[in-house]
């Protein structure tokens, strides 16, 4: 990927006005994830939320988002997204920042979208993460400010991860950073979505109350990320909200069966509450070749990809 060019200004060839002196806009990547293990457990808290345990790694598949000063906050995506500003997480993630340090967040942000939406590889949540950190760096304010938390929180239960990077297990809502582990980077993946449609985490979720399926065994996973045995970590893979994807979109098993009859597969599973499934690959040109069968044979959405270990990148300002 060629390096950004710094005099290169997003905002203003997107056509978003940020009231700001050339060359103060901020270009930073947002990576997507997958779930190496999702425990989604029956009992709820008070709110009625459910425990989750997970384990995430990051992927090379990234938003890219541009940040300037401007004289109110506009939230403007490419593709232009079908709802309202106002629903966008970057602006309430923006929004939250402002309340948690008492200044308005008056920033233009433009998000070139890459990952897919309602597709379980975290599009919504590593967008807010960027739009905090870059936030945090035009104000001067340390990202491990105990507040930082507390509005990743209020966004989202992935949100949290993504202010970091490197795999981890999170547990409480999914959003309680718990231990971080040395990074899978470079291991090939291969991503398969239907072309069309989703699944809304809401229903997924109402779905697995009416009929829970058990989570599987956590431990396992945990020590082999910490003894970095890949070929452990791989055959521990697991997600009790998959069977409930299946259920509400039939492709997603479509894929699952799919998947798991290809070649130099090392694990497949739903990344999430879907709709994408994910194979890990032993090689590169086998995640490519999946890709490129996902689409020609079945048109699925599909991509390669590979792990990696950074959280949001500030490429530029």
């Amino acid at each position: 990927m060629p390096a950004p060019n710094p005099a290169f200004d997003p905002l203003r060839a997107a056509g978003v006005r940020a009231e700001a002196p050339q060359g103060r806009f901020m270009l930073i990547t947002a990576p997507a994830k997958i779930n190496l293990y999702l425990g989604v457990h029956e009992q709820t808290d008070e709110e009625g939320y459910h425990g989750v345990d997970t384990v995430m790694t990051t992927l090379d598949i990234a938003d890219t988002l541009a940040i300037a000063p401007s004289d109110r906050l506009m939230v403007k995506t490419v593709p232009e997204a079908d709802f309202p500003q106002e629903s966008n997480s970057a602006y309430k993630a923006a929004v939250a920042m402002g309340e948690a340090f008492g200044r308005e967040p008056n920033f233009a942000i433009l998000i070139d979208k890459h990952i897919p939406i309602r597709a379980g590889l975290g599009g919504p949540s590593t967008d807010a993460a960027a739009t905090i950190m870059g936030i945090c760096r035009y104000w001067g304010v340390d990202p491990r400010d105990e507040r930082i938390d507390a509005v990743a929180r209020s966004i989202g239960a992935d949100v949290p991860f993504f202010l970091y990077g490197p795999p981890a297990h999170l547990d409480g809502r999914g959003d309680t950073m718990r231990e971080m582990f040395r990074p899978l980077t470079g291991t090939p993946v291969a991503l398969v979505k239907p072309m069309t449609g989703g699944v809304s985490t809401v229903e997924a979720y109402r779905r697995f109350d009416e009929s829970p399926q058990p989570a599987g065994e956590l431990e396992p996973m945990l020590d082999a990320m910490r003894a970095h045995d890949e070929d452990a970590v791989f055959s521990h893979v697991s997600n009790n909200l998959a069977p409930v994807a299946r259920e509400l979109c039939p492709e997603i098993g479509e894929i699952l069966d799919w998947l798991r009859e290809q070649p130099d597969v090392r694990a497949v599973d739903v990344c999430g509450s879907g709709a994408t499934v994910f194979a890990v690959c032993k090689t590169q040109m086998a995640a490519e070749k999946i890709g490129i069968a996902a689409m020609k044979e079945h048109g699925w959405w599909a991509q390669a990809a590979k792990m990696e270990k950074s959280g949001p990148f500030i490429a530029v300002g």
